[in-house]
């Protein structure tokens, strides 16, 4: 038996300070008694399978050598204090009501632009590019990297259109693990020149237990019903199955060669 994840820590929103208006998900910045983070909503667009895929991704990222903001998990009361009086917020908010996804707030963090994708290392790009190969997450592009610079070192962000199996359950098939990803519109494809050559290291760090206790951070009240699964135990199972089977080799996502 694997050991048993850690569970996220949870803490109580004291204060909306800030939304951020990027598409449909509006994350929020949020005041805690342990500090600011960046909150994904559960009543965004997506639901809660965008705050599993968040996690899930996050701690196959760190696995293989790659940096994420610390998360947890924070609960907001329906009428929690707020500085942005937009209306959709307020609806947003309070559909909200519960647990939902913190992300650590990084003080001072800079966006990385598409002009400085090409100072990124073939190494690090490449670790990165592998893991959206991984995930199928189409959401990190030239025109969005969801990347940033704090404190010298590149942080990876914004995950939620990760794992878009889990959406629809009951449209996965066998197959459906085993599609290729189309890495010729990745942010990082210029860069991403060393994915045959950390192939076989990424996958070995990704072993059945390490890909276990990254699902098992998932809380049940995070872990969305679909296709048949309402069962928490089945739903992780589901995902390990998928996973485990995208990361048999040859992994789909590589490029030939």
């Amino acid at each position: 038996m694997p050991p048993a994840a850690a569970p996220l820590p949870r803490v109580d929103a004291r204060h909306v300070r800030a939304a951020y208006r990027r598409g449909s998900s509006w994350p929020v910045r949020v005041d805690t008694d342990a500090g600011a983070y960046v909150v994904k909503l559960r009543g965004a667009a997506q639901g809660v399978a965008a705050l599993t895929a968040e996690i899930v991704v996050a701690e196959l990222a760190e696995a293989i050598g790659l940096d994420v903001p610390a998360r947890a998990l924070v609960r907001l009361d329906g009428d929690v204090a707020t500085d942005d009086r937009h209306e959709e917020l307020r609806h947003l908010l309070a559909a909200s009501a519960g647990w939902n996804l913190g992300l650590r707030h990084l003080d001072g963090a800079t966006d990385v632009t598409a002009a400085d994708l090409a100072t990124i290392d073939a190494d690090r790009a490449s670790r990165i590019a592998w893991l959206d190969g991984l995930a199928m997450n189409v959401d990190r592009t030239a025109a969005n990297p969801n990347l940033l610079r704090w404190r010298d070192r590149l942080w990876l962000i914004d995950h939620g259109a990760a794992l878009p199996f889990a959406h629809d359950w009951a449209h996965v098939t066998e197959a459906h693990p085993r599609r290729p990803w189309p890495l010729d519109r990745h942010a990082l494809a210029a860069r991403a020149t060393r994915l045959r050559a950390l192939d076989a290291e990424l996958a070995a760090r990704l072993d059945r237990d390490v890909v276990a206790a990254a699902i098992a951070r998932v809380p049940d009240e995070l872990l969305a019903p679909s296709g048949g699964l309402t069962e928490p135990a089945r739903l992780r199972a589901a995902y390990h199955a998928f996973l485990w089977k995208r990361l048999r080799a040859p992994r789909p996502w590589l490029p030939p060669g």
